[in-house]
């Protein structure tokens, strides 16, 4: 008579391999293969251009491992633009799993590689990145990570900025709708771009010092293009905080018209906004009293 036990083992035993067959990874197919040829040839070419578009490209590969590690030993390259292209890769695969590399990327000598660090942390959930948009577009720190002296200098430099404002207005940072006007700005001023995609990107910080930050760079005298982020920014936030409402109504006179049609946007939704907390009629920001003259 057979052992009720070893029964129970032979089960066991069967499951056990079932389970290791169906957690086992599938083997590549011939095209899989041949499609990681193609993609490690870029990763791997000598022509930066071709590396770069290799590592962006990683990004439309989610949830596979392989990917991902190609991404992380890209970021590891010699040249800023690659590491750029692979820290953005790491956040549109969702790769939750890189937080920390790309926390240790923030320090990168380049602010480019920084930013683009920073934004895929903040697509994967962590506010830490927006510090360093708060620190570009304010000059200061916030707290946690901050920009480095080194990026600091670098981000003073002419043709620094004019790669940098190239890259926010076409590149890994979302300019929304001023994305063609961003780009027209490039010949005329490299830091505007810069400063605007920094400002559209705190929209979502949830940190009350983004939002004031917002509302003092929607008064930046120098720059249109800033302004009219600051205000889209705004917007987006949602927030009818008396500060951003109060800025968005001072935009309506801005002599700018592209800056007044945003300000008045932004204003007419925070208004929406805020009846719609408060539960009763629209209600407007109390006007500023005239300085007296001393």
């Amino acid at each position: 008579m057979n052992s009720p036990f070893g029964a129970i083992s032979l089960i066991v035993v069967s499951m056990a391999a079932t389970l290791c067959i169906a957690q086992a990874p599938a083997a590549e197919t011939p095209l899989q293969t041949n499609a990681w040829v193609v993609l490690n040839a870029g990763l791997t070419d000598k022509n930066i251009d071709h590396r770069v578009k290799a590592a962006r490209d990683l990004g439309e590969i989610t949830h596979n491992a392989k990917a991902l590690d190609a991404a992380l030993t890209a970021l590891k390259d010699y040249k800023p633009e690659v590491r750029a292209a692979a820290a953005q890769a790491l956040g549109e695969m969702g790769a939750k799993s890189a937080d920390a590399q790309l926390r240790e990327t923030l320090n990168d000598y380049d602010p480019s590689v920084a930013l683009a660090a920073a934004y895929s942390l903040v697509q994967l959930g962590d506010d830490r990145g927006y510090d360093i948009y708060y620190a570009v577009l304010t000059g200061e720190q916030k707290t946690g990570s901050s920009l480095t002296d080194q990026q600091k200098k670098r981000l003073k430099d002419p043709k620094q900025m004019a790669t940098l404002g190239l890259q926010a207005g076409i590149g890994f940072v979302p300019f929304g709708g001023l994305a063609f006007t961003g780009y027209k700005m490039l010949t005329q001023d490299d830091t505007s771009p810069v400063l605007a995609a920094a400002a559209l990107m705190l929209a979502k910080d949830p940190d009350s010092k983004s939002g004031q930050a917002l509302a003092d760079a929607s008064a930046n005298k120098d720059k249109w293009l800033v302004r009219a982020a600051a205000f889209d920014a705004i917007a987006k936030r949602g927030d009818p905080d008396p500060i951003l409402l109060q800025a968005a109504m001072d935009g309506l006179s801005d002599p700018q018209p592209e800056v007044q049609y945003v300000a008045a946007a932004a204003a007419l939704h925070l208004v929406d906004v805020q009846a719609g907390r408060a539960g009763h009629p629209r209600t407007e920001p109390a006007k500023r009293k005239p300085k007296t003259p001393e």
